[in-house]
């Protein structure tokens, strides 16, 4: 059975198409549209889609008409499709809870046939956060928070009050609070979010009673820390509940707060094992959603999922361009279905040299305090890295380097680093790179970032890679 999962009208908008157990395609439609968290599909990413066969069932990740009631009573951003099927207009749709999309996301892309399943993000229709029980083909849910309590809205209104651009860089400020002094502002922020079940008011648009003046950046890293420390101890009291609740030793998360890599390190306090889908935001439930259509385990190996630009990995100019002391631009093979650049759509570097990351944030157009990701040799990574597993391969968590004097331009202001491990099931060609890497310089670890600027979607296929080209071209010349 062909089935098309899609999430539309909400930010990062996306497909993903199965037949059975098998995920065929997944991709962001801001990789086709080159419009950063693109909200809406467009005929480009469509048509790949169908190229894969005219679908069974159209599967939507959320109820729109619950969505709705929403909307009405409260306000809110709603968004109709710009997309019509009209080849598709007899197929059959499904539509399943948007919380319950996130958590088959993660459950039926994981090695768990016995877990819990934790979903945090802003809000879907009602829910913001929710428990789930996992167990053999069957999900149900036990337990849910509703709007307008939100650990998401609250993270989101602290990124507007410092400047940032709310539901799109609260990733800055998780950033920045390795910067700050927590003590400074905790007290002050805590009475927002005492506890996960009670916050002050409403933070759909913003933080409405905030009296201290924020004039530098030092202010807004020691708010950013503030905020940070919060939501990691409502996070850790959350997760304590759904483990006494559920008895489980198998955490699943999902939702965009699954995103913040710096706190799901803590994770492994309270579980024995964790996975989070590489994908744990509203683009990722396009492929939940089709995943609810028959609750199954679906086959997963990696992320490699979207657009395909055929041609070897260039291992050879790769090495050549690092030891010119030059970057090293990646773009081949399947395009990443998740917002992490994983080696085939990435920017590569030695992370030897301790100015290569103020180069790399130049060619990025990135603030230069902004921390870069290593990629390590996964038999090597916990020689370097103080990891609680052997393997890390989706930049989820944030470890402790060993050795930072070693790789400077890969660890944070913090000493921590969000850890790529690599395999060569994973990826051949990125991992052969490494190891020879490794035999030239004894160093088992490059950096790793996206292949973008600052506010524009990951590289797609062979026009924005020419593109891109031109870009570095006249910007080292």
């Amino acid at each position: 059975m062909l089935i098309l999962g899609i999430n539309d009208s909400a930010h990062d908008a996306a497909v993903s198409v199965i037949d059975g157990k098998n995920i065929l395609f997944a991709a962001h439609a801001e990789r086709y549209s080159k419009i950063k968290n693109d909200w809406y599909l467009n005929q480009e990413i469509i048509d790949e889609a169908l190229s894969y066969g005219k679908p069974d069932i159209i599967a939507y990740y959320e109820k729109r008409w619950l969505k709705n009631t929403r909307l009405r009573l409260f306000g809110g951003i709603g968004k109709s499709s710009k997309i019509k099927f009209d080849d598709l207009s007899l197929v059959k749709e499904k539509q399943f809870l948007h919380h319950e999309s996130h958590a088959a996301a993660g459950y039926y892309t994981s090695s768990f046939d016995n877990a819990v399943v934790v979903v945090i993000d802003a809000i879907g229709e009602w829910n913001t956060s929710s428990i789930w029980i996992g167990e053999g083909k069957n999900l149900k849910q036990i337990y849910t928070l509703n709007y307008p309590i939100s650990f998401g809205l609250f993270y989101s209104a602290f990124t507007k009050l410092i400047g940032l651009l709310p539901g799109t860089e609260e990733y800055i400020l998780m950033g920045m609070a390795g910067f700050g002094n927590h003590n400074r502002y905790y007290k002050k922020v805590n009475e927002y979010f005492p506890t996960f079940k009670k916050q002050k008011y409403s933070y759909h648009t913003g933080i409405k009673d905030w009296n201290e003046l924020i004039n530098t950046d030092q202010d807004k890293f020691d708010i950013a820390a503030a905020v940070q420390k919060v939501y990691e101890d409502r996070l850790m009291e959350f997760m304590n509940f759904a483990k006494k609740k559920t008895g489980k030793e198998n955490l699943v998360f999902m939702g965009g707060c699954a995103l913040n890599c710096s706190a799901n390190t803590k994770l492994f306090d309270i579980y024995n094992q964790v996975w989070i889908m590489p994908n744990p935001g509203d683009a990722g439930s396009s492929l939940g959603a089709a995943a609810l259509v028959t609750r199954q385990h679906l086959v997963w190996d990696n992320a490699y999922l979207g657009y395909d630009i055929k041609k070897n990995y260039p291992e050879k100019q790769i090495i050549q361009s690092l030891l010119d002391g030059k970057v090293a631009p990646v773009a081949c093979g399947k395009a990443e279905f998740g917002p992490r650049a994983l080696g085939n759509r990435s920017i590569l570097a030695d992370p030897r040299d301790p100015l290569v990351k103020d180069k790399v944030n130049k060619i990025k157009n990135r603030e230069p305090f902004r921390p870069f990701a290593p990629v390590v040799l996964e038999e090597f990574a916990q020689d370097w890295f103080e990891m609680p597993t052997t393997s890390s391969p989706y930049m989820q968590f944030a470890y402790k380097c060993k050795q930072p004097d070693l790789i400077p331009s890969v660890v944070h202001v913090d000493g921590t680093s969000r850890v790529q491990t690599i395999n060569h099931k994973q990826n051949p060609g990125l991992y052969s790179t490494l190891k020879k890497w490794h035999s030239i310089t004894g160093i088992p670890v490059l950096l790793n970032t996206s292949l973008n600027i600052k506010n524009q979607p990951l590289l797609n296929d062979e026009k924005d890679l020419d593109n891109w080209n031109k870009y570095y071209l006249n910007l080292i010349s």
